[in-house]
């Protein structure tokens, strides 16, 4: 079975992903939530996350995809928003969080990352091995337990299961057929 890099690229960001968060919640949990490296790990993280959505977005066409995609956007930028906001308060600057106006943004768009779990269990359903998709359905529901509780042990176990569900979706889905691919059709004239 042949795929292309881009195909690789959105396949293997389902094991890279979960692992890069894996690290960020666990340098949260022992060097605390306004750690810079924890930040930074955090921001890349999420933007793997954002290819991860991607990939999940892919595997179907219609409501349910265009929902996860727009819930995954929304999603990403409230992610990012929330490492960048680690490495703001390790400066000692304002946690956004805790300010008004315009900063109440990164609440709602944080909350999207969740949903874009919880939609991307429902998307996986059929693909991957039943246990894997409830593990991204639990992930999805303890993610913001653990985030908005500052729970840092809760914040790891988490994401090892999504580091587990996601590593066996990886595998269920490489085994699986290749991606569909349209190409565009060149007539001659």
């Amino acid at each position: 079975m042949t795929s292309t890099p881009l195909q690789r690229l959105l396949t293997g960001s389902l094991l890279v992903a979960p692992v890069v968060y894996l690290i960020a919640d666990v340098l949260y949990a022992t060097r605390g939530w306004d750690d810079p490296t924890a930040g930074v790990v955090h921001v890349l993280a999420a933007a793997g996350y954002t290819v991860v959505m991607i990939r999940l977005a892919t595997l179907g066409d219609g409501p349910l995809a265009v929902a996860l995609l727009l819930a995954g956007v929304l999603g990403a930028a409230g992610d990012v928003a929330y490492g960048f906001n680690t490495i703001h308060v390790s400066l000692g600057d304002t946690d956004l969080v805790d300010a008004s106006g315009a900063a109440v943004l990164i609440k709602p768009l944080g909350l999207c990352f969740p949903l874009t779990l919880l939609l991307g269990a429902v998307m996986l359903r059929h693909r991957v091995p039943a246990w894997a998709v409830a593990l991204v359905a639990a992930g999805g529901l303890l993610w913001p337990v653990a985030h908005i509780a500052n729970l840092g042990w809760l914040a790891v176990l988490t994401n090892l299961l999504l580091t587990a569900a996601f590593g066996a979706a990886a595998v269920s889905l490489r085994q699986a057929a290749p991606f569909e691919v349209t190409r565009p059709v060149i007539e001659n004239s």
